[in-house]
């Protein structure tokens, strides 16, 4: 009987090692923008076209980081965003953001404009960046 427990925890831990822990995601903005706080909602307008105030700044596709950001701020898949940006850009009335390997370069990125936003793992802040949300 406990070699089957001692199995079934070890198949318990196994499974949990793989899978991927979440991260603390912050949206981030060059420190000389106006902007202090925003709210998640607000924030989403950015990354599917519907808001040009800022210059959204992207993880490439099929990050991790960037799946969990679509899921927990504009609660879509990366194809549905995919698709939004497609029909804006196929109809002129958008360009795609950039898209950036590492949390390095996106915040590289942020830091260079004013009117750009992005999101990293909080890990990666520092003070070349300035934190207006953390995702929850």
């Amino acid at each position: 009987m406990t070699t089957t427990i001692g199995k079934m925890l070890l198949a318990a831990s196994l499974f949990a090692a793989t899978v991927p822990a979440m991260a603390d995601i912050v949206v981030i903005v060059n420190p000389k923008n106006p902007a202090t706080r925003m709210f998640s909602e607000q924030a989403g307008q950015f990354f599917i076209g519907k808001s040009a105030l800022f210059t959204p700044v992207e993880f490439n596709e099929g990050a991790a980081i960037r799946n969990e950001f679509y899921s927990k701020v504009l609660q879509k898949e990366p194809a549905q965003v995919k698709a939004i940006w497609s029909k804006l850009v196929f109809t002129g009335k958008g360009t795609a953001p950039k898209e950036y390997h590492t949390a390095a370069e996106v915040k590289k990125a942020v830091a260079a404009d004013v009117s750009a936003i992005g999101y990293i793992d909080k890990s990666a802040v520092d003070d070349s960046v300035k934190v207006i949300l953390t995702v929850q």
